[in-house]
């Protein structure tokens, strides 16, 4: 059959179950976007700047296990969209960035967008791919995807050349196959058996084991449940992993478990003389700058090889799929829990009631109490909701108030940590999971980013709702200096009206002002959200009381400094307090 190059990459598309793409339409790309016109299954999402199109590409897969693409102009669409590529390659989000490139039929220099864009786009991709005929355009797309997908997942880039979209081409497609539903992890890793016994003689050997679980266990809740309950283990989660281990569990512990955690958490995993750590890397963010150690001998699952004796050497490496490796596992111990160990469960509910006391301690001051916020967030938007963040603070709160029994429910850019996230993620989430809530936490700063999508919610009907957390501060960063340094250089917010930008994006706006008005508000939020209309809430946040977060990462750097750089530190910060 003979089809235009836009009709033959909708078709690769359709046949790899992917229904939402996001971007701006150029002259390189127009007859991509007339075809895909054509589809009745792949929607195309105009956004107001193509760093929203990746952002919206990833809060789709977070919040659905489907892959989205992000349909980009040659040079500058590229570029604008490079920071969420970049997100989407650090957490291991498995996206198809699909770039058009100038025309290569003809030789023709300083063409319009011409630059080399797998050159830049190299460093933050799995891969990069060229279709030099229009023959080889469905296979290249269906292959693009394969490697997104497989093993640790991450954005690939396709460069198709605008000259394959222009012409008809002579192509034999084969039946349509059923689409992938998910993004699968490759559960064909199969672990290594050896290894496998010899992490059931550590666990064995140990009195006290530890489960550490991050994201890349999302395809194996069920075991990691059984798993801990057979070992009776308390569960601490990475931050991607939040809700991968069921919060609600007499065995969850915290995201986390060294000086970002609370005293309770410490005190009971600096107990355990054992760490079994499943689908996480040890990373910067998530160990709260490294301020974590391994308790006891270290048994580490993940996928990525490349993820094994990183940061931490590993007594046993396990390079598998989460649910294949812990199944293994599971057979070898047998099917006889351990006697629960019902002080420790006591200790950890007593650590939680004793946290949420001294969080609700704050409700009824001049400001929002954050964890006020976030409960009746919870009562009010019900169990199923979703929320993305921002790089900030507004990302720790929720990690810190948030319960989550399940995971693809906490959606925040964690190790690139690119602020702009959760206004565009949001809106990816919610197009991906309509009939779930959503809602974004969006730090004040954060918001001038990528604020404008309002404008792409209303377009597109998507009852998101955008909490805007104003503190007239970069919350985060100004945290850090007046702790570290006693002064505040450059993190300040300018003032501006979140009222009047509703009215110009045409969005209905309240203000939350106090702890009283939270539930009242959220209430009508979430009603005219059902409706399909997106909401613009400002929040006077209380950042007065900092998270463990903020806390633990100030401790740590600070002890980890040489002796004589962490005196001129602190003796810099007590004399500008009294001088200043």
């Amino acid at each position: 059959m003979k089809l235009t190059g836009g009709a033959i990459v909708t078709r690769a598309l359709e046949d790899e179950g992917i229904t939402l793409t996001f971007g701006i339409p150029g002259t390189h790309n127009i007859e991509l976007y007339d075809a895909l016109a054509e589809s009745d299954s792949v929607r195309t999402v105009l956004v107001t700047d193509e760093q929203s199109a990746s952002f919206m590409a990833d809060g789709a897969w977070r919040a659905s296990g489907r892959m989205a693409c992000v349909n980009l102009v040659p040079g500058a669409g590229l570029t604008h969209a490079m920071s969420g590529i970049a997100e989407a390659f650090m957490d291991h989000v498995p996206m198809l960035v699909l770039g058009c490139g100038i025309r290569r039929d003809v030789r023709r220099a300083f063409q319009l967008h011409d630059v080399d864009q797998e050159a830049i786009a190299r460093p933050v991709v799995k891969a990069t791919f060229r279709p030099d005929t229009g023959r080889d355009l469905y296979g290249t797309i269906r292959e693009a995807c394969r490697v997104a997908r497989v093993g640790a997942p991450g954005p690939v880039f396709v460069e198709v050349p605008v000259n394959l979209y222009l012409f008809k081409h002579d192509v034999d497609l084969p039946e349509r196959p059923t689409p992938k539903a998910t993004a699968s992890l490759n559960p064909e890793a199969v672990a290594d058996h050896a290894a496998v016994v010899r992490a059931i003689d550590l666990l064995k050997a140990a009195k006290r084991p530890l489960l550490y679980v991050g994201a890349g266990a999302m395809d194996a809740l069920e075991q990691v449940v059984r798993l801990a309950e057979l070992l009776d283990a308390p569960v601490s989660t990475t931050f991607q992993g939040k809700g991968v281990f069921p919060e609600s569990h007499p065995l969850f512990l915290w995201p986390g478990f060294g000086h970002t955690a609370p005293a309770f958490v410490r005190k009971i995993a600096d107990n355990c003389d054992l760490t079994l750590a499943v689908g996480c890397r040890f990373s910067e963010v998530g160990t709260g700058s490294y301020a974590l150690e391994p308790k006891g001998p270290l048994i580490h699952i993940d996928i990525d090889p490349d993820a094994l004796n990183r940061n931490f050497k590993a007594d046993v490496a396990i390079a598998a799929d989460a649910a294949n490796a812990l199944d293994q596992m599971m057979s070898l111990l047998g099917p006889e829990p351990r006697t629960p160990d019902a002080n420790r469960r006591a200790n950890i509910r007593a650590g939680h009631e004793e946290v949420w006391k001294s969080w609700l301690d704050d409700v009824g001051g001049d400001r929002v109490t954050p964890a006020h916020l976030l409960r009746t967030a919870q009562e009010v938007f019900g169990p199923d909701a979703i929320y993305t963040t921002d790089s900030g603070n507004g990302t720790f709160l929720a990690l810190e108030c948030l319960r989550l029994d399940t995971p693809r429910k906490y959606l925040a850019p964690i190790d690139y940590s690119c602020m702009g996230y959760s206004v565009p993620g949001a809106l990816g989430a919610k197009l991906a999971m309509p009939e779930r809530p959503v809602v974004a936490l969006a730090g004040d700063g954060a918001f001038l980013m990528t604020g404008l999508e309002i404008l792409t919610a209303v377009q597109e009907g998507v009852g998101a709702i955008v909490l805007v957390l104003r503190d007239r501060e970069l919350a985060q960063i100004a945290q850090f200096q007046s702790t570290a340094l006693n002064r505040k250089t450059a993190s300040a917010v300018h003032e501006y009206d979140l009222k009047h930008f509703a009215a110009a994006m045409h969005v209905s706006f309240f203000i939350i002002d106090s702890d009283d008005s939270v539930q009242d508000v959220l209430r009508q939020a979430d009603a005219m959200a059902r409706e399909g209309r997106p909401v613009l809430i400002e929040v006077a946040i209380d950042y007065s009381r900092k998270t463990y977060f903020t806390k633990g990462v100030v401790k740590a750097n600070l002890h980890r400094l040489p002796f004589r750089d962490r005196m001129r530190f602190i003796g810099r910060a007590l004399v500008r307090r009294v001088t200043e």
